[in-house]
């Protein structure tokens, strides 16, 4: 029995504008995404008796049935590759809460992926991984690129960025804080929709920001934003409320990240992390999801 390990970073929407509706019911993203230092494990074992891949997860609200993005990668995967390589049983161990719009079972999938292929003598080429990523899930191509991208399409297009910025992400230390509740993707998307243009963010003002700071990269100048704020933060109160006393009382650049709910301040080498973590847990709850975490852009 062969058995492999996979590391599953979650990410950071630095900046996010989401940018219109299109044809095919996805949005249009302009989105500075980077992975973390800190992410889910998934265990790959082959199971040559068995009748079909199988998963197992440590968190109980995790599904483990086709509804789950690993399992649903590892179909995809058998589409693309048609030599019979044996099932797998996969062990999820999870870090990453779901519903806070960081990536974690996008990154899940994208592990399966990069895991099958490698037990399988690597037969898809990245091209065809992307692929296989595309048709799982829109974050899920981000992860097979392990560095730090602009996010485009409806996230399936991921361009990795000049050496100079990712020198500049490099290393560079956040804390990633989520209250115990989190926020459906796709209620937050819904409600850019019904709002209609005056909601979303021009593609050339979202790209002429970011074409600045490649141009010049530096950690002071870093593009936050993310206008899926707006509506999230419209009805879970307890988010800006929060992020505004961060920044009033601590000077903390810290934004919402992709769509919520989990936030994120830049720390600098004088942040008081003791005291920013004290104020985090007495507004939202001994429950909080507290991780300092650096970005890995290389």
């Amino acid at each position: 029995m062969a058995s492999l390990c996979v590391f599953a970073p979650a990410k950071i929407n630095l900046s996010l504008a989401v940018t219109g509706r299109r044809d095919d019911g996805f949005h249009e993203l302009v989105s500075l995404v980077a992975p973390l230092d800190w992410g889910d494990t998934l265990w790959l074992e082959t199971a040559h008796d068995a009748m079909a891949d199988t998963l197992h997860c440590d968190h109980p609200g995790v599904p483990t049935d086709a509804s789950n993005l690993v399992l649903k990668a590892a179909a995809a995967f058998r589409r693309h590759q048609k030599t019979g390589a044996p099932f797998v049983h996969f062990i999820l161990q999870k870090s990453v809460p779901a519903g806070a719009g960081l990536g974690g079972g996008s990154s899940d999938a994208a592990a399966a992926l990069r895991g099958l292929n490698q037990l399988a003598a690597q037969p898809l080429k990245m091209d065809q991984l992307r692929a296989c990523a595309a048709e799982v899930g829109s974050d899920v191509p981000l992860f097979l690129e392990g560095t730090a991208v602009v996010m485009r399409g409806r996230g399936e297009i991921n361009d990795p960025l000049p050496m100079a910025a990712r020198d500049v992400l490099w290393g560079r230390e956040l804390l990633i804080f989520k209250p115990p509740f989190g926020v459906p993707t796709a209620w937050a998307y819904r409600q850019l929709r019904e709002h209609g243009a005056a909601w979303y963010v021009p593609t050339a003002k979202a790209e002429e920001a970011l074409a600045q700071w490649l141009a010049q990269p530096t950690w002071e100048t870093l593009p936050l934003g993310n206008n899926l704020e707006r509506p999230v933060f419209e009805k879970y109160v307890a988010l800006p409320v929060l992020l505004d006393e961060l920044r009033q009382k601590y000077r903390l650049r810290c934004r919402m990240s992709g769509s919520g709910s989990a936030c994120f301040a830049l720390l600098e080498p004088a942040s008081p992390q003791v005291a920013i973590e004290q104020t985090i847990r007495e507004a939202w709850g001994a429950e909080t999801v507290i991780r300092a975490v650096r970005l890995a852009s290389h």
